[in-house]
């Protein structure tokens, strides 16, 4: 449905997005991650035709954002960070004048607000002034406004931003219940909520996609490198560094501080898919020592985000 090919954004010298490609399948939720600065916002500013491009491509249903903007734009509703409310209207009246800007014929307007409101929550709002509203219903109000003329495509720029923890879990109930209609792009900071909504993620740092494949596929690559935490009893931390060294050279053995004063403890990392719990086991075996910890982390899209976006 929507195919981005080898897409670059310049201000200037600088080079917020760098040569991305990808294709959004219809009926998909991606979510699209990545730190601050990385060219998220950008990017989702030309696939909505808000930003030209300064150099690629964007098909949309085969229409081409330079020659089709418009057309395109038809088929998109765009919810930014902050939505573009005006607080002096009441949600009513808001509505109604985004319905009439985006030319909803009046006949089909009460179904369409009614229709918003069930999806949205805004039953019991309609009649209240924006300025007087949470953060959390703003932002629903904000999504009915991007959702008006039912676009075939929703992009969500950091949906849940600033919301409280019940908020957040009321604004992805809704996300998900309309992706079960549409394809949606939504640009996030918060990992689970990316992990809990969306089908596929696409990771970006420095302009440049770093990961593309469904949460549970990352957590499966990453499992090809493991990191336990060791805790002894009775042992000399530079001794036991060396004993857990000939086990394999190619650990990673990371000196920890330890609260406890007569605890040393470890980070041992391995690379590819060798398991070597069984010969940490049988290594601290023969000696005196006591284990206190021996915990294998579990991969987390957090670890692996950090990994990919980590600076050199």
């Amino acid at each position: 449905m929507i195919q981005v090919k080898n897409l670059s954004k310049y201000y200037n010298d600088f080079c917020a997005v760098d040569k991305i490609s990808l294709n959004i399948k219809k009926g998909e939720i991606l979510g699209l991650l990545g730190p601050n600065g990385a060219g998220k916002t950008t990017t989702l500013r030309m696939l909505t035709g808000f930003l030209k491009p300064s150099s690629g491509n964007i098909n949309i249903k085969n229409l081409s954002i330079f020659n089709d903007s418009l057309r395109i734009k038809k088929l998109i509703g765009y919810l930014p960070e902050s939505a573009p409310l005006y607080h002096n209207m009441l949600v009513f009246d808001y509505l109604e004048y985004v319905a009439k800007i985006k030319g909803v014929k009046k006949e089909k307007r009460f179904q369409r607000f009614k229709r918003l409101s069930k999806l949205c929550g805004l039953s019991q709002i309609m009649h209240l002034s924006i300025n007087e509203l949470s953060k959390g219903l703003k932002q629903r109000v904000g999504l009915a406004h991007a959702m008006m003329t039912d676009p075939e495509i929703l992009i969500l720029d950091e949906p849940t931003s600033g919301l409280d923890p019940n908020q957040i879990i009321e604004i992805r109930d809704i996300i998900t219940r309309i992706g079960k209609e549409k394809t949606i792009i939504i640009s996030t900071h918060i990992l689970s909520e990316a992990e809990a909504t969306c089908n596929r993620i696409v990771i970006i740092n420095k302009g440049k996609i770093v990961a593309d494949d469904t949460s549970q596929n990352l957590k499966q690559k990453a499992q090809k490198s493991s990191c336990i935490n060791l805790s002894l009893y009775n042992a000399e931390q530079d001794k036991a560094y060396n004993v857990l060294k000939e086990i394999n050279n190619s650990l990673e053995i990371i000196k920890k501080e330890s609260k406890e004063k007569d605890i040393i403890s470890f980070e041992i990392k391995s690379p590819g898919d060798i398991d070597i719990r069984k010969d940490i086991y049988l290594k601290i075996k023969e000696t005196n020592w006591i284990i206190a910890e021996f915990i294998r982390e579990p991969q987390t899209l957090e670890k692996i985000f950090q990994e990919l976006t980590r600076e050199s």
